[in-house]
């Protein structure tokens, strides 16, 4: 694979922002955001705020699915809402340009990067609960669901760290040439992605195949086109935001706000497909 540009994290970081391109500089455009004293910066205030946002509304979500007593996966769903809630803490000071010191955003930014893969492992657990190979929410399927999920955010979030930090060195090559590093284009670029599109995968057979509704998926394919935009900003279209506002925001903002309008649709869509005591529609409360 020398000779190919898998692996490679340099023409991502020179044109995305992301947790993994911490250890930068990049030849880019440069976030000028908020000037501060003593020559620094507050940079990516936007995706701060909807960062802040997206843990509200997803402690909010939290809330009203344990009103929901009798829907399967309630539990499932909790955990991947806990594992939205930690990237967003991750992000506010990862992507989020803050004043730091170096070590403490490269510590953010690793777990971070372990939230992410263990988050939508999380989520693809969800699209296997719904056909009940296990009882859900037994302290079995929970222990199975946390015990792995912690092995992505610890495992992967110690190959960030060691990455950063060199406590071993194996991964002191990325620093040189093109920024390889296969273990974090694996675990946290292409695991994740197809965790993702499993889910959609099981979720869409459930829906159509085992229900035989249709109304769920508008809540589902609506939560793909958004995850899917917002990718869209923060790798392809970034660059031209922030070269297009002299420095001012760039594609960060757009990713956050589609990925929090994602994992809202998510829920939706889960809450649409399941049993529960509520009197009322998820959408429509007051028909």
């Amino acid at each position: 694979m020398g000779s190919t540009k898998f692996g490679n994290f340099n023409e991502f970081c020179r044109d995305a922002t992301l947790p993994v391109c911490n250890s930068g500089p990049w030849d880019t455009c440069q976030l000028r955001g908020i000037s501060l004293s003593n020559d620094r910066h507050l940079g990516n205030l936007g995706s701060i705020i909807l960062a802040g946002v997206a843990i509200v509304v997803s402690v909010l979500l939290l809330l009203r699915s344990e009103r929901k007593r009798a829907a399967v996966g309630r539990r499932e769903m909790q955990a991947f809402l806990l594992g939205y809630i930690l990237i967003s803490i991750c992000e506010i000071f990862s992507v989020g340009d803050f004043p730091l010191n170096a070590d403490v955003r490269m510590a953010f930014s690793a777990i971070h990067i372990g939230a992410i893969a263990a988050t939508t492992w999380i989520l693809f657990l969800n699209g296997i609960v719904g056909y009940q190979l296990m009882d859900d929410g037994t302290p079995l399927s929970l222990g199975l669901l946390s015990g792995s999920a912690l092995v992505f955010l610890i495992g992967v979030g110690y190959i960030a760290l060691d990455t950063g930090f060199s406590f071993t060195g194996y991964w002191d090559s990325s620093y040189d040439g093109s920024n390889r590093n296969i273990a974090l284009y694996v675990l946290y670029l292409l695991i994740p992605l197809l965790w993702i599109v499993l889910y959609f995968v099981l979720e869409t057979i459930l829906v159509l195949r085992v229900l035989g509704e249709t109304r769920p998926m508008l809540f589902l394919v609506s939560a793909a086109i958004a995850f899917a935009a917002g990718q869209v900003f923060d790798f392809v279209v970034s660059p031209h935001i922030c070269t297009g506002t002299n420095g001012a925001i760039d594609g960060a903002l757009f990713q956050t706000l589609f990925t929090l309008v994602s994992v809202v649709l998510v829920w939706f869509f889960w809450s649409s497909i399941t049993e529960d005591d509520w009197p009322m529609d998820p959408v429509n409360p007051y028909p």
